[in-house]
Order: structure tokens, then sequence, then C-alpha cells
């Protein structure tokens, strides 16, 4: 479909004074500019998106749209406070073409808030804000991985298929967090289940114990989770501790256990999650992939890796659309809102609202692995509510 910037975009660009350079024009190199966590709770998950970026980029030697790839980086320390001066950075000072961040969903607001005024391309490799393809979308900014809504409702259909009828969620109060939870609640409830209480704490907080006892005195058929990183792996191994596991599941978005099997060893056993990625796949797609990144970085991949894997994806169909002139906008997105992504995770489609439409599977621990299941829901698009493109 033609994609027309609305007028207060287009001022928007007067008003910065932003010249096309040679650089969008598609001659010179193109410059990325990396904005994700290198440092603090997020830090392997900044670490697997970049690795992930890069492997398909070096996979295309080197190039995308026919352009060498110069990488520009900021650590933007998962900080909220910092997000507008960090993205800054990188499209006032280095003028970057294209942005990929972040983790963090409020850091990638703030991301988004800067693009849409500047113009600049946004391809956001994790951070799940609704809004990121809700009311702050824009014909320029992309998402690479899921909203925070598509897993959890995934998660509260699934639960309420099992059987369960009352559940407690529990969650870093952040945007994210509140709305992982939120979409839980709704296929949830949708299925006949009620959530009867909902625990936060403040983020990074990882002190569990209070929160533990409150649920141990609930008695819910159920506990729903988001938490990721370092704090994943505390909540799972003191759930375990607490001996909650013996009888009321702990279900989550795979972030639960995606990255963290290592460091939470067999508390997490058996645990269910759902997510648009899983071990075991055994696609031929997948398998090449994680045979390369194995090889590559001496490590093995994740969901991260793979979101900025299909980041630099979606970038390399824009620019080949374009001839690598990262300045037409309007071309750049209707190739990629054509195409069809060839992912380790399968393969799927983006949105109107610039989201990917993707089978979300049912995960289940199995020793270091998140083993599919099934697949909870096929083919899942993200409601995209407030956006208007």
């Amino acid at each position: 479909m033609p994609i027309r910037f609305p007028r207060n975009t287009l001022a928007a660009f007067a008003l910065a004074g932003l010249a096309v350079t040679a650089s969008a024009q598609g001659t010179g190199k193109l410059k990325v500019g990396l904005m994700l966590p290198f440092s603090g709770t997020y830090s392997a998950l900044g670490v697997a998106i970049e690795n992930g970026f890069k492997l398909y980029v070096d996979e295309q030697g080197g190039k995308l749209g026919g352009r060498e790839i110069e990488y520009f980086k900021v650590d933007d320390e998962s900080d909220p406070a910092k997000a507008t001066d960090n993205v800054n950075k990188l499209i006032k000072r280095d003028n970057v073409d294209v942005i990929i961040g972040t983790v963090h969903s409020g850091v990638a607001m703030a991301m988004a808030k800067a693009a849409k005024e500047s113009g600049t391309i946004l391809i956001v490799p994790n951070a799940g804000a609704d809004a990121v393809t809700g009311p702050m979308c824009a014909p320029n900014i992309f998402r690479s991985s899921f909203s925070n809504w598509q897993p959890a409702y995934a998660m509260g259909v699934v639960a309420a298929k099992e059987g369960k009828k009352t559940a407690v969620t529990l969650t870093w109060k952040y945007a994210a967090g509140d709305e992982s939870t939120a979409g839980f609640k709704e296929g949830f409830e949708k299925g006949g289940g009620k959530v009867v209480k909902q625990l936060t704490l403040p983020f990074p907080n990882v002190e569990f114990q209070a929160l533990l006892t409150e649920i141990a005195a609930a008695k819910p058929d159920a506990v729903y989770s988001f938490m990721a990183g370092g704090g994943a792996v505390k909540l799972v191994k003191d759930y375990a501790a607490a001996g909650l596991n013996k009888t009321i599941p702990l279900y989550g978005p795979g972030f639960l256990t995606d990255g963290t099997l290592d460091a939470q060893g067999d508390a997490a056993a058996g645990m269910l999650t759902t997510l648009h990625y899983a071990d075991g796949l055994n696609t031929p797609k997948d398998n090449a992939f994680r045979t390369a990144y194995a090889k590559t970085f001496k490590l093995q991949p994740d969901v991260y890796a793979v979101q900025g894997y299909d980041a630099a994806q979606m970038l390399g169909v824009g620019l080949a659309a374009t001839k690598g002139d990262a300045s037409k906008k309007a071309e750049f997105a209707a190739a990629v809102e054509k195409a069809k992504i060839d992912s380790p995770r399968g393969a799927f489609t983006v949105g109107k609202s610039h989201n990917p439409v993707q089978d979300i599977y049912l995960r289940k621990v199995e020793g270091k692995e998140n083993k599919m299941v099934n697949v909870a829901i096929k083919g899942l698009a993200d409601p995209g509510r407030g956006c208007r493109m």
C-alpha cells in the first residue's frame, strides 16, 4: 500500500534541517547505529542481538543493498532517563541512516519518538512495548521481535486450555511488565480463567521473597511472570527454593527461560513458556542459523540472536528495493510490508503496524533447551491498537 508521511512528520524533517546525505542516498558506507544494553541486567541480550545482526550482514558479504555497513555503538544502560540523549548521539552526532535498538521498553519508547520526529529508520530487535507498533507507529519504524501482547496472550490461552481457573501475575513495574501481564489476563480470562492478584516490584529489584509468601498464601492454580535476564534467573531459582514449583506452575513468555537456563539449572526443569522461537524446530533455515552462530561466536543462539538476525534481514529487504538508498522511506516501507521474512523462527510477514505476524510456540524446558511442544497460536498478529498510518 502507498505510504504517506503525516504533515507533522514532514514538518519535523524541515524543522530539524535534515539534509539528505550522500550516505542516505546510496553512496558510500551505510551508517547503522546499534543502541543496545552492553552493561547491566540486559547486557547478554544486547550482545546476542548485535551478534545476530552482524552474522546476517557477514553472510551477505558485509553489505546490504550493495552498501558496506559502518557501525556506531551506544550503550543505552537500560535507562529511560538517558534514552533521548543517547539516541540523539546517533541521530545528530553520528548522522546514522538506520538505528537498531533496543531491549528495554522504556528506552525504546524514547527511541521511537526520536525516530518519528527525525524520520530516521528504526528497527526494534527486542523491546515489546505495544505502543511502538500502536500509537507511536510510523512508516519508518519497524519491529523484528514481538509486541508484549503476543506471547503473553498466547500463554493466557494455553493456561486456560490446561484447565487453570485462577492465576496471580508477578512482574517488574514498568511498561513491558504491565503490557505483558495485561496480555496474559486477556487470553486467560477469555478462556474462562480469572487473575486474582497482580504483584509488582520496581525494576530492576530482585527481592522476591515477600511476593512469594503472598503467592503461597493465595494458592492460585498458576503464576504468570514477565522477567528477563538476571531477574528471570533469580525468580526461577527463588520460586523453586520456596517449593512453589511443586504445587503452582510458573508460566511466562519465553524471556523467563531464554538465555538463562545455564544459570537457572534444575530450578527451571519442566517449565512451560510461550514465544515466537523454540529449540528443536529442526528446519533447514534454523539448523543452518544455529550452526553458523555457534561456529562464529562459540555460543548457542537464543531468541535475541534471532531477532537481531531478522532485523538485518528486514533492513536488507528495504535496501534491496531502494538500491541502497535509505532516504526512500516510502519505497523501503512498502518492500518490507510485502516481504515474507525467511527467519530461523519460521517465515513471518509484517502487519500493517510493522509488527511481525508470526507463530507463537509452546515450549517446555528440557535440560538446557526450550523444546517446542506445539504451535500455541498460528500466525498471531498484534492488534496494533491506536496505530494510525
